[in-house]
């Protein structure tokens, strides 16, 4: 990601959509403008079937727009339309020319597209969703169908915003009583105006905290489909699971994705927290002076700099088809699950140095907060993911890229968790024993993030990231299991105190120039980050009586607009 000035979006920053101030507007106007923001960067990015196929840089670049910081419920519309809608129906287009203009009409934003896949009852088990579409010979259709509450469809968008909407909804295909596995079936859900006939969307109370989306409970009552509504063949597969993972298989590309947005999140972290910083006084000097108030924004700029590093080198790997799929999704579970392990904490330590302020959902990071927990479950909860990784890579079903350097500290503690979580699973009679559950089970996330600290750190001195950010990010992973480094790698408390410390000396010495190269402090929007911007926040609030004081404030900011 280069200047700012240079991304297709670099006009849109300054546009009204983008300008427009989220505070002053209702839940319902917000949703709506997020789907115009989305539209808006989709364009920008004249984005084609075969990008989103071959996952071009441009297909990630999108994702990594810095403008996407601004609105998270911005980001969730576009990875859907693109990645899993635009996605899936790219991989059948050789075979199926007549999408050819659904998949236009989606690339151009005349049709919106959603995609159905967890149930209310079934998040994880997706597996055994109970959405059935029926196969009816002697009418050639399907008959869609819901058949209990708990089969509603959870989360999707699907209520109408005044663009028509298209699903893909993934359902159990039967054909004469026989189950042919969970296939993907294009669906018409609503004209922009009503849902469709026998499609019912029950829009769900916005989350908290976030920027507003019409997350939605969608049911089906005997919806007729055509034949060509299938995507794939009415035979039965092979493989009924591998036919499943076939048919979702946007959703692991969708893992890396959303850790794009949250690196782009780190970045506004990291100039919000110096700005604020430099400008707050106390005792007649900016409080940026104290290590407590730089520790967190060090910190933040470390990590935005090395996850950057980490998800370009991840972003080729998972593009190029020659690297086994499962060592893909593997980079990918690995990229995500560090992203969020950094990015959340940074968000809340910046946030905390901020105070009451802080809390404020305007000077946005207690909202990129609760974003990027959305992130954390979205297109594969972090935790599930590490499950599943973790342990076939106790059974050595594949293995991670080997390190660059098996004799750094961050590499010789992802080997010493590998090697002991072997040695527990080498005592029980299999990996589906009871004991897994309690000796194995609750360590697969520290393995999978010990997998992502050190592939960031190889991916960053590959990528030429400045040393002292390099070694401050190794300093603060090492945080995350410091009883290991002291036990195995003879690094005791004062030892991992100094190696954080003369980090933090280098990095603040370059400070101005290590924000200044990051992406995102020209989307950083908070009214705390300088005294232009609060004068005028502070004068648009709603007023209750006026001083003097008051109204010259308001005049003398007013003279200025």
């Amino acid at each position: 990601m280069g200047s700012t000035s240079l991304l297709p979006t670099h006009q849109l920053r300054d546009s009204q959509i983008f300008r427009a101030r989220m505070h002053d507007a209702s839940p319902q106007e917000n949703a709506k403008r997020s789907y115009d923001r989305a539209k808006a960067i989709g364009l920008a990015y004249n984005m084609t079937a075969e990008d989103v196929r071959t996952l071009s840089p441009k297909f990630w670049d999108v994702h990594r727009d810095p403008l996407l910081a601004m609105d998270g419920a911005c980001v969730t519309l576009l990875t859907i339309q693109y990645n899993l809608v635009v996605g899936t129906l790219s991989h059948h287009l050789h075979e199926r020319a007549d999408l050819a203009s659904l998949v236009d009409d989606l690339l151009t934003y005349r049709k919106i597209g959603q995609f159905l896949l967890t149930e209310l009852g079934h998040g994880l088990d997706a597996e055994n969703i109970e959405t059935v579409a029926q196969w009816m010979p002697d009418a050639d259709a399907f008959l869609l169908h819901t058949p209990d509450p708990q089969a509603a469809k959870f989360m999707p968008p699907t209520v109408p915003m005044g663009t028509p909407c298209v699903g893909i909804v993934l359902a159990r295909l039967v054909v004469e009583n026989e189950f042919r596995g969970i296939r993907p079936f294009i669906v018409e859900l609503n004209d922009g105006m009503r849902m469709c006939p026998g499609i019912t969307a029950q829009r769900l109370p916005y989350r908290e905290g976030t920027n507003p989306v019409n997350h939605a409970l969608t049911s089906f009552s005997h919806v007729r489909l055509p034949r060509a509504a299938l995507l794939g063949s009415l035979d039965a597969p092979p493989s009924l699971r591998d036919a499943f993972r076939t048919s979702i298989a946007r959703t692991a590309v969708g893992t890396l994705a959303v850790s794009l947005w949250a690196c782009s999140a780190l970045d506004v972290y990291a100039a919000l927290g110096l700005r604020y910083s430099l400008r707050r006084m106390a005792l007649g000097a900016p409080i940026w002076r104290f290590r407590t108030q730089q520790a967190p924004v060090l910190a933040a700029i470390a990590y935005a700099h090395v996850l950057d590093a980490l998800l370009h080198w991840a972003t080729d790997v998972y593009a190029d088809a020659r690297v086994d799929v499962r060592v893909r999704n593997a980079v990918a579970a690995c990229a995500k699950a560090v992203t969020v392990q950094h990015a959340q904490p940074a968000a809340r330590g910046v946030a905390e140095r901020c105070g009451a302020l802080g809390l404020f959902a305007v000077n946005q990071m207690s909202v990129l907060h609760d974003e990027t927990r959305g992130v954390a479950i979205s297109e594969g909860d972090i935790l599930g993911l590490s499950i599943r990784l973790a342990t076939e890579l106790l059974l050595g079903r594949y293995s991670l890229p080997a390190p660059a350097d098996p004799t750094s500290l961050l590499a010789l503690h992802e080997a010493g968790l590998l090697a002991t979580l072997r040695e527990r699973l080498a005592r029980l009679p299999h990996h589906r024993a009871p004991g897994f559950n309690t000796h194995i089970l609750p360590h697969c996330r520290a393995l999978v993030e010990a997998a992502g600290h050190r592939l960031a750190y190889d991916a960053a001195r590959a990528r030429g990231v400045p040393a002292p950010l390099v070694q401050l990010y190794v300093a603060r992973a090492l945080r995350h299991d410091a009883a290991w480094y002291a036990e195995c790698a003879g690094l005791g408390t004062e030892a991992q105190d100094a190696m954080e410390r003369d980090a933090q000396d280098a990095v603040l010495r370059r400070v101005d120039e290590f924000v200044g190269a990051l992406p995102g402090p020209p989307f950083v929007t908070a009214p705390i980050a300088g005294e232009a911007a609060w004068e005028v926040f502070v004068a648009g609030l709603e007023l209750f009586g006026e001083s003097s004081v008051g109204r010259g404030v308001r005049e003398a900011v007013r003279a200025q607009l």
